[in-house]
């Protein structure tokens, strides 16, 4: 019996800085067990995950401790100026503020949202509901899910939120212990950096914060799996994560 073979091409995002590249994984071959098979082209099917206000709605009012996000548009092209399809335009973490709720009651004190609108901001990489409103694309999430201030295009400037944390990666080895040459591909990727930056802290029972166990300057110990990463305008690495993904201070 004939087989028909499948060639699967995907793209892997990962974030440069704020700009977003691509990095090609290996193909992968499925052999069915079909005698024939006829594959249609699916060049012209778009398909869109975000929720759509009508244009009547001329106005949308985030309740709660939510906020209205109108997210950055995705780079077109690479930091060389390549020009990149639709496809490997990978999702953007950073937006303004253009709504906020009314923020939320804990215990008996009323605490207010802690940024205003026109705020510059980083958010976590999977939060909240994307709204395409009024023609633009926009992001509707908690409070807690938006990682920092950023006023500037160089995430070393970014003031961490709530509990977050932002850590200026240790630069993997080169080489091992033998003294044998590591290839990009083979560096162990670092989870030991230096603290940059720190948030004021979660909030505690009574609404107010309570600050964190960390200060600039200390070398820490993190969880390898957790946070954002992102690349700084000297091409350095940084994670923005909360911290309590921090395990240890080293010194």
């Amino acid at each position: 019996m004939a087989a028909a073979q499948l060639t699967s091409t995907c793209f892997l995002p990962s974030f440069d800085g704020l700009r977003s590249s691509t990095s090609k994984a290996p193909s992968v071959v499925v052999s069915l067990p079909f005698r024939s098979l006829t594959l249609r082209s699916t060049r012209g099917l778009v398909v869109k995950s975000a929720t759509t206000v009508a244009p009547k709605y001329t106005s949308l009012k985030p309740l709660g401790d939510r906020v209205l996000i109108k997210i950055k548009a995705a780079e077109e092209k690479t930091v060389g100026g390549i020009l990149l399809p639709s496809t490997a335009q990978t999702k953007p973490q950073a937006g303004e503020v253009v709504a906020i709720g009314e923020g939320r009651t804990i215990g008996e004190k009323k605490v207010d949202i802690g940024v205003k609108t026109g705020t510059p901001v980083v958010y976590s990489k999977y939060a909240g509901t994307e709204v395409e409103f009024n023609g633009l694309n926009h992001l509707i999430l908690k409070e807690d899910d938006i990682v920092g201030i950023l006023e500037t295009d160089d995430v070393k400037d970014l003031k961490p939120l709530n509990d977050r944390v932002l850590i200026k990666v240790e630069e993997a080895e080169e080489t091992t212990a033998g003294g044998l040459l590591l290839t990009q591909s083979t560096k162990e990727k670092p989870s030991i950096g230096t603290v940059i930056a720190v948030g004021p802290g979660p909030l505690n029972e009574e609404g107010n914060r309570t600050g964190l166990p960390l200060s600039p300057g200390n070398t820490v110990l993190y969880s390898k799996y957790a946070g954002n990463d992102f690349k700084g305008a000297d091409g350095s690495e940084y994670m923005a994560l909360r911290a309590s993904d921090v395990m240890a201070v080293l010194s």
